[in-house]
């Protein structure tokens, strides 16, 4: 019994560290709009995610930016050669950004960011092929950052907070391939934990060696989530000395780590109303070596599953033109590469490399008022893999097929300034 339950414990595991693997990259609609380059780009209080060091060079004493961002998902899986197919039925939850900050002098500014830069909702059909992998599995986090920016010269200013961070995940798969009740029902555990949090911090700088070029820098920091007294959740399990669990609830601790981030990247204004940005990303995934969880019950044994995910680029080019005087229009493009190593490759968030399409706008309505928007098209690479850990019966029993996402992201934004 305490094999086949450190089995399921193991697979549980599984589940909530590819889900944490999805970076949402909607913290700022002009951003976004223009590729989600920003770590140079100085035009609204969005630089408080993106290079809180910029906040400073704000003309305005007050800076507001707010908005959220509509993110329809979805993924296919098809074995060829058992012609099995699966599709989907999931939209991420509606991240959100909120940008302030607040000028005291021309040296020193202060700011708050709250984004939700992890975040998904994934569900495959009931009792698919491999609803022993992920039936269905929800996760959001939420960062809050309060800020300092320092102007130390008309070269260089810096930028830096803490972070804390929260959420929650929930998650639903079936125990293994065949385990039913007496009346056919399809044993399944259902997984959750709220209230997680963890705590980080990020620093920037932003370098103006000429008036319309600007360079920034901005390094946050990898974040440990730590979930206490989550409840998992057994059903549907005959009763019966075979079934490797009883029907009822149990506790567990798990940490999940979100990785550390670097964005170098430099803007350019030039003809007058043209502006560039141009964005590297590198996100350090290899801090996804493994994921323990800890179950309440003394005879419950611990598990460690390994997950050796890779660091991995994204890289970022944006253009902003300024059509009427209160009218700016925005197009981008980035390329985004998985963290996921061959036969790592599981159905709980589907991903592989991927290209972002982006365009939006800003229209002034007043001096302290501005609409934002943001368009973007996702299209992930087409991706024949295998996830080899799942086991049973002492055996690695892999789970194949061919996977085409895609997603498609609309955002509204206000910008406030006085």
């Amino acid at each position: 019994m305490k094999k086949l339950f450190f089995m399921i414990s193991l697979l549980m595991v599984s589940a909530i560290t590819y889900a944490g693997g999805y970076r949402v990259s909607t913290q700022g609609q002009r951003a976004l709009a223009m590729g989600h380059a920003g770590v140079a780009v100085v035009n609204s209080a969005e630089l408080a995610f993106f290079n809180p060091a910029g906040l400073i060079h704000l003309e305005n004493k007050i800076n507001v930016s707010v908005g959220a961002t509509a993110v329809m998902a979805n993924a296919k899986w098809q074995n060829t050669s058992t012609g099995q197919f699966a599709e989907t039925d999931g939209i991420l939850k509606t991240p959100f950004y909120i940008g302030f900050s607040y000028k005291l002098n021309e040296k020193l500014a202060l700011g708050l960011s709250v984004t939700t830069p992890y975040g998904s909702t994934v569900k495959w059909p009931t009792d698919w092929a491999g609803s022993h992998l992920v039936n269905e599995i929800e996760l959001s986090a939420v960062f809050i950052q309060p800020l300092v920016s320092y102007k130390i010269n008309d070269l260089i200013s810096l930028g830096a907070g803490p972070i804390y961070a929260t959420g929650s995940v929930t998650f639903n798969r079936n125990l293994n391939r065949t385990l039913t009740d007496e009346e056919g029902n399809r044993s399944n555990v259902d997984l959750e934990a709220k209230g997680a949090n963890g705590f980080g911090w990020s620093a920037s700088a932003m370098i103006t060696p000429m008036e319309k070029l600007k360079i920034g820098i901005n390094y946050r920091s990898e974040i440990t989530m730590k979930a206490e007294d989550g409840d998992a959740t057994f059903r549907n399990v005959p009763n019966s000395p075979l079934a490797p669990v009883e029907n009822g609830t149990v506790g567990f601790t798990a940490e999940l780590p979100m990785p550390a981030e670097l964005s170098i990247g430099f803007s350019y204004e030039f003809m007058d109303k043209w502006l560039v940005a141009v964005d590297y990303n590198r996100n350090f995934w290899s801090a996804y070596e493994s994921l323990d969880i800890d179950f309440a019950p003394e005879d419950y044994p611990d598990s460690s599953n390994p997950r050796n995910y890779e660091d991995s680029s994204i890289y970022r080019l944006g253009l902003q033109y300024q059509a009427m005087d209160k009218l700016f229009l925005r197009a981008g493009y980035y390329f985004d590469q998985s963290p996921v190593q061959s036969g790592y490759y599981a159905p709980e968030t589907p991903r592989n490399d991927s290209q972002g399409y982006t365009g939006g706008f800003t229209y002034q309505i007043n001096q302290k008022f501005a609409v934002d928007a943001a368009f973007t098209y996702l299209h992930f690479k087409e991706i024949t893999e295998s996830y080899d850990y799942y086991q049973e019966n002492g055996q690695n029993v892999p789970f194949e097929g061919t996977y085409k996402s895609n997603a498609v992201l609309v955002g509204l934004g206000v910008t406030y300034k006085l």
